[in-house]
């Protein structure tokens, strides 16, 4: 069901892959954005969105080719023509810790026992500790450029506004789905740090910089 709070969600989630890939076009640098985050959001999508091979829908299906292949495209720029300015050494989380959680939990918690049901239970749980990469990293180098956190930002709010977008689907049609609520709390509290710098610093015009 389409409503404000999910096309506003949806406008954010494109204008953060903008930010991103224009950020690294115009700059001919990846540096300051993580692999291992951009990796986990084409791995969220991929299982996510295997309904396109049967259903199609023209806002829904071309939203997820767009979501598929912007992160394939910006993967493709960090392992290629960009690749000597991206750090690893900065880029350390180890994500397998997230990908095994999200599994064990999609195994042991479907709303159906189906491969498509699995995996899509899995992409949700994926989704809401896929930015933890991103955010160690900034945390790691307690600096980033403001397109930067522009791009975070934007990308925190689209999943943000898709817990009003889940409440309202609920008092208008009584529709509820608690996993995907629970797992947009989630992922609406790992940015709460990031959320409140942003504001009282690069909205001011300030640098952002994490407290010493």
């Amino acid at each position: 069901m389409m409503n404000i709070f999910r096309l506003a969600g949806d406008l954010f989630h494109l204008i953060s892959i903008f930010i991103l890939i224009h950020k690294m076009s115009t700059s001919k640098s990846c540096a300051g954005i993580s692999f291992k985050s951009q990796a986990l959001y084409l791995l969220v999508y991929v299982t996510r969105y295997l309904d396109l091979f049967w259903t199609f829908a023209l806002y829904n299906s071309t939203m997820k080719i767009i979501f598929i292949g912007s992160s394939a495209y910006v993967l493709h720029l960090m392992t290629g023509p960009f690749k000597p300015t991206h750090d690893p050494n900065i880029d350390t989380f180890k994500v397998r810790y997230l990908i095994g959680g999200a599994a064990i939990l999609a195994v042991l918690f479907p709303y159906k026992w189906t491969p498509a049901e699995i995996l899509w239970t899995f992409s949700i749980w994926l989704e809401s500790v896929a930015i933890l990469p991103q955010l160690f990293m900034v945390q790691r180098t307690g600096a980033a450029e403001t397109i930067t956190t522009h791009y975070i930002f934007a990308l925190g709010a689209y999943r943000a506004l898709y817990i009003p977008n889940w409440i309202y689907r609920y008092l208008t049609s009584t529709f509820w789905d608690p996993l995907s609520v629970i797992a947009g709390i989630i992922q609406t509290v790992l940015y709460s740090d990031f959320f409140y710098i942003y504001y009282t610093k690069v909205l001011q015009g300030r640098k952002f910089e994490l407290p010493v």
